[in-house]
């Protein structure tokens, strides 16, 4: 394969060239390169790549060079991702991409009104691109008709799965029609990813431009052995101090709940620099959240691995792992997040004595060690654990805990005659309609007037 060395050489129409060069960019990232040719051919593709390689413009490219104008009113590309965070990112990326085109591009998330989504699907739309459980919703009501989908796009499939999303992409691929290109993008690949290609794609086209698990070698990774939240707590303002160098910083934690107690202890050690996404906000709050950051308006974001997957947000300094992931992928893309298209960036990781089998199973999926640094002597060291930290009381010697004896037992008098009736059901009340001769219904009326003739 000749090495492409522009976006020239792939032969772009002068809409998309123009878009680019509004963008700055000027050379094909690897995997735009290799994926263009087969997309545009119209072959179902496989495509794994590192996170921040560029994978949205890689299968956009060739869409809408050859995607012709129509005033159809049902769509015509489908673009299927996990989040209600990525399904905005997605359109703003391609809205840009599609600056000089006349395309239509609506997206499509629950949370919000879906009248008002149902509404704008009406007015007609070219490229779809939708979370599955809100897709589905719209079309089944039918006011989303699938029929014309010519290419159908997944991107970051292996979350879908992680997140439960198999059984509705089953239902969605039901309603698809089955003559259409199957476009797939992922940062890892996993069994359940392969099992889904098998059954559904025809003779795809993999390309892979680093092997799953690989890290990126514009990404300087670090950690710090630390006992536990508090400490944690006291390093991260340590480091923030540091404003030019950690001028944006990431910050990942496990659930909901740390990112809402560590947003409490930035806020009242760095107050105004700091805001939080998870799934229990609102999806105006999220919004916002992320646009601060985006803007600047505030350098520290703290995230669940759920809310920041596939989020592209450009000049990252800092991933900091607040709490060492339980499975490998989840720390490759949290890590994806800074040094990306080609800059570098830093990864952070905090871990625990009890994260060290987790800590262990990703540096055996990287085939590397991530270096330790220094606990700096500044940084106060802290005995103060959170629930989840402390070690469970068992009570052996209860004085509350009920004795085997002490439970109550069976009743001990007889039921009253009253209350030993059985109910009669159905046979019952057929007895009572033949003493009383009584018609229930129409029909028996009907039978006796035929009785009288």
């Amino acid at each position: 394969m000749e090495e492409v060395l522009s976006f020239e050489d792939l032969n772009l129409n002068t809409p998309l060239q123009n878009a680019l060069d509004d963008l700055g960019f000027s050379k094909p990232t690897p995997i735009q390169a290799q994926a263009f040719n087969p997309v545009a051919s119209g072959k179902d593709l496989v495509g794994i790549a590192q996170t921040g390689t560029g994978k949205t413009f890689a299968y956009m490219m060739p869409i809408l060079r050859h995607l012709k104008y129509s005033t159809q009113d049902n769509p015509r590309v489908l673009i299927l991702v996990p989040t209600r965070e990525l399904v905005v990112q997605l359109v703003d990326d391609i809205e840009k991409l599609a600056a000089y085109i006349n395309v239509r591009v609506l997206g499509v998330y629950g949370g919000t009104n879906i009248n008002t989504q149902k509404q704008a699907v009406a007015q007609g739309q070219d490229i779809i691109v939708a979370t599955p459980g809100r897709l589905f919703d719209l079309a089944v009501s039918h006011v989303l008709q699938l029929k014309s989908i010519q290419k159908l796009v997944i991107d970051e499939v292996d979350v879908m799965l992680d997140l439960g999303f198999r059984h509705q992409l089953l239902n969605i691929f039901d309603l698809l029609p089955e003559r259409r290109q199957n476009i797939m993008f992922s940062a890892t690949m996993t069994e359940d990813v392969d099992q889904l290609i098998q059954s559904f794609f025809i003779n795809p086209q993999r390309i892979t431009i680093a092997v799953s698990g690989t890290p990126l070698n514009n990404i300087k990774q670090q950690r710090y052995n630390v006992p536990n939240f508090h400490t944690k707590v006291n390093l991260l303002e340590y480091l923030l101090k540091s404003s030019e160098e950690f001028n944006k910083v990431l910050v990942f934690v496990a659930f909901k709940k740390m990112a809402d107690m560590l947003f409490d202890e930035l806020e009242e050690r760095i107050p105004g620099e700091t805001c939080v996404i998870h799934s229990n906000k609102t999806q105006n709050y999220r919004l916002r959240s992320i646009e601060q950051f985006e803007s600047g308006e505030h350098r520290i974001l703290i995230a669940t691995d759920v809310m920041a997957r596939g989020l592209d947000i450009d000049n990252i300094s800092h991933v900091v792992n607040f709490d060492t992931p339980n499975y490998p992928e989840n720390y490759m893309h949290r890590i994806g997040r800074t040094g990306r298209a080609e800059q570098e960036g830093v990864a952070l990781t905090f871990s625990t004595e009890n994260e060290k089998e987790a800590l262990s199973a990703i540096e055996s999926y990287m085939n590397m060690e991530i270096p330790i640094v220094e606990f700096p002597e500044a940084v106060k060291i802290s005995d103060q654990l959170i629930r989840e930290e402390r070690p469970e009381i068992k009570e052996r010697n209860n004085p509350t805990k009920r004795l085997t004896e002490d439970t109550p037992g069976p009743a001990f008098h007889e039921k009253k005659d009253k209350n030993k009736k059985v109910n009669l059901g159905g046979s019952y009340k057929r007895k009572i309609s033949t003493k009383y001769k009584k018609p229930k219904t129409r029909g028996d009326k009907n039978a006796k007037r035929r009785k009288k003739r």
